[in-house]
């Protein structure tokens, strides 16, 4: 794969939308194809066998993540060497158009996934669903799916009201309700956060014999940046590729969130909120201790002197 103003390395961020998907178009025909699929969605294939990464993401948030405007996937084909199926949309679509539709039945039909060791479908919300809904293409696939939505079908999500738009389109039919999709799969892993009400019940629909439900409490809506943050998302992927994940290694790498400032400040205002003083006084204790995080610090020491004055309280 070449290093060039063309190639993987070329900053992508600042640019107007029809400029930006002309550089992703040309990157991509550099080392597989483009394709537009209809005025919402896109395709990018970039193909470096053994390994299929597949992912759903929006061209919003490709455009908003790092420093390069790059989709998620381009990042592990330049270090792993992997092959790199992008699905892309224009806003909030769950990937529901037709021909999205018969794109994937026409690479199933093609055997296009069989010439891969390994096929790992990913996503996050709307684009977890995608994930986990056209995994169904690709027989034997791993799904990792971020606080997916199940289906948006009034008669079985009725009490989700996030997106009222959504509900014009159908979620039946072929590739429609996504838990049924994940039959063929061999393993999937729905990470998602159990105090988050919409997110938990559409986590439940998703129970499955091959289904790993992977709650991470306190994390809040925003998992997938968070993750990234922690700079385990890759990790976790690259276990997937490598045929390694499971539930003990994806919670060996989760132990990042004790060093993640956003994650402690969620827990120790549910400490804080339960009026639970001593516990407080060992979180900001630990924490103090290894990252010198100057909030904890600043707390701990009012909870010393509390304590020497006889007042300590939550």
């Amino acid at each position: 794969m070449q290093d060039s103003p063309n190639g993987f390395d070329a900053p992508m961020l600042g640019l107007r939308k029809a400029d930006w998907l002309m550089k992703l178009e040309e990157v991509a025909e550099d080392h597989g194809h483009f394709q537009p699929l209809g005025p919402r969605h896109c395709a990018t294939l970039i193909e470096d066998k053994p390994v299929l990464l597949v992912t759903f993401e929006t061209m919003q948030g490709i455009q908003k993540r790092g420093d390069t405007g790059q989709p998620l996937g381009w990042e592990l084909v330049r270090e792993l060497g992997w092959s790199h199926l992008c699905l892309m949309c224009d806003g909030n679509t769950w990937f529901r158009d037709p021909e999205v539709i018969a794109y994937f039945d026409h690479l199933s039909d093609d055997g296009f996934f069989d010439e891969f060791d390994q096929v790992i479908f990913y996503g996050a919300g709307t684009c977890g669903y995608a994930a986990a809904t056209f995994s169904l293409a690709a027989p034997g696939a791993t799904v990792i799916a971020i606080k997916p939505q199940a289906t948006l079908a009034p008669d079985l999500a009725g009490w989700d009201h996030r997106f009222p738009a959504a509900r014009r389109q159908s979620f039946s039919g072929r590739y429609g309700f996504s838990p049924d999709m994940l039959d063929g799969a061999e393993k999937a892993f729905i990470i998602y956060d159990p105090l988050e009400d919409l997110d938990a019940m559409h986590a439940a629909l998703y129970r499955r014999r091959n289904v790993e439900l992977l709650p991470t409490p306190r994390m809040g809506g925003m998992l997938e940046p968070q993750m990234l943050e922690m700079q385990i998302l890759f990790r976790i992927i690259a276990k997937a590729g490598a045929g390694k994940l499971t539930r003990e290694t994806f919670y060996k790498l989760y132990r990042a969130r004790r060093n993640h400032i956003r994650y402690l400040n969620r827990l120790l205002s549910d400490i804080e909120n339960q009026k639970r003083p001593y516990m407080k006084a060992l979180m900001c204790a630990n924490v103090a201790r290894r990252l010198r995080e100057p909030r904890f610090m600043r707390k701990l020491d009012l909870l010393v002197r509390a304590a020497d004055e006889g007042r300590l309280a939550g």
